[in-house]
């Protein structure tokens, strides 16, 4: 299962799964705001990887430039820029 460290957020991890079509699944942050974590995870499940870049990207978390939302997004994004299909 990929993972990825975020940067500037509360989560220290942020693991995920994207099946053959590009959709996203199981996704889990480690640390951070466990509701909003655990909401974010279920709302994007099943969505296209680009899609949720797409809706995600520019999700600011108060003054931090970024959020954990924002940071999957940047996750999704550069797994898809590196071709992967499983980690």
């Amino acid at each position: 299962m990929p993972s990825y460290t975020p940067k500037g957020v509360c989560a220290t991890n942020i693991e995920y799964d994207i099946d053959d079509e590009g959709r996203v699944h199981d996704v889990c942050f480690t640390r951070g705001c466990a509701g909003n974590a655990l909401g974010v995870a279920r709302l994007v499940e099943g969505r296209p990887a680009k899609e949720i870049i797409g809706l995600l990207a520019d999700t600011p978390c108060g003054n931090k430039g970024t959020s954990c939302p924002a940071q999957l997004a940047k996750a999704l994004g550069q797994h898809l820029e590196l071709g992967q299909t499983d980690s």
